[in-house]
């Protein structure tokens, strides 16, 4: 016969679900006070409970999130911010062209390398990799054979169902994109000072994107894809209204900033030519942008002035 495990007592359920939820404070601070956390919620917990109490766990992760924010908020908020930035296009970007895999496997493995790189804070590594991919991106919007004889229309599978690359909209947006990214990435090179490392989990965001064409997002229609990216936006940037205001930092004002440079470009040049017609929803969209960025500008000068108060 199987042997049975000795129950739980409460105390012990109670502890282990108490040190699941101290896994969103980072690891520095659990190392230094997590110890602590747990012996206050063992010893003022009711006798027999083997969860914490719903006020309990929501102050656990409402703690744990503010200490993520100020672990984060160290260095000159406009390193971290710009790069922070061109982090988010290397993803965009390699979003943008994974669908086209098939044709273009070497473009598309170089922009999964410069992920690699910027996150890591490989920045002279990046560089070289970001002017390629530029150029070849800009010569590819406007037609011009440049590296390789690669040229438009570049189609992707029938899984993603996406317009062909740079089929929808014209040339400027895309070498603005990577204009941004090359440039933000060469201003942190040229610095001689390492950045920090990148988590992992930004490497989650490339699929949530690749089934969206920032070009033709077509809001009216709630495509999974369009509604995936759209939530994904919105996340990060309550996010970066959150931590503005709980550090009161810049830095990922900045980075937003930049994001919305880059997307902005598109329906500025779209609507510029007539290229294509946006409807109120798609409006709405754009403008949610250009607001959260806006709060997550204004937030750490919002909570400084608070302080003073």
């Amino acid at each position: 016969m199987r042997a049975q495990r000795p129950e739980r007592r409460p105390e012990q359920r109670l502890e282990r679900r108490c040190r699941s939820l101290l896994r969103v404070y980072p690891r520095g601070y659990r190392d230094g006070y997590g110890e602590e956390l747990i012996g206050t919620l063992l010893d003022t917990a009711e006798p027999g409970r083997t969860f914490p109490s719903f006020h309990e766990s929501l102050a656990l992760v409402r703690g744990g999130l503010r200490a993520r924010v100020e672990y984060a908020a160290v260095g000159a908020p406009w390193v971290d911010g710009l790069h922070l930035g061109t982090l988010i296009l290397a993803v965009a970007n390699l979003a943008y062209l994974m669908p086209f895999i098939g044709t273009i496997p070497l473009w598309v493995g170089m922009s999964a390398f410069l992920v690699l790189a910027v996150m890591r804070g490989r920045l002279w590594m990046a560089l070289p990799l970001s002017a390629l991919i530029g150029l070849k991106a800009g010569s590819v919007a406007l037609g011009v054979p440049l590296l390789d004889p690669t040229l438009l229309p570049v189609v992707s599978a029938d899984l993603w169902n996406r317009p062909a690359m740079y089929g929808v909209g014209g040339p400027v947006a895309p070498v603005i994109t990577h204009g941004l990214l090359f440039l933000g990435i060469a201003a942190l090179a040229v610095r001689r000072e390492r950045v920090k490392a990148r988590s992992w989990w930004w490497w989650a965001a490339v699929p949530v994107l690749t089934f969206s064409d920032p070009a033709s997002l077509n809001v009216a229609a709630q495509g999974v894809g369009t509604m995936s990216r759209i939530a994904l936006e919105a996340a990060l940037l309550l996010a970066a209204v959150f931590a503005g205001y709980t550090a009161r930092d810049s830095r990922w004002a900045i980075a937003a900033a930049i994001y919305l440079v880059s997307m902005l470009a598109i329906p500025v040049e779209n609507l510029a030519g007539n290229l294509i017609p946006y409807t109120g929803q798609d409006v709405a969209h754009w403008l949610s942008l250009i607001l959260l960025t806006a709060a997550a500008s204004a937030m750490p000068y919002q909570a400084g002035r608070q302080i003073l108060l």
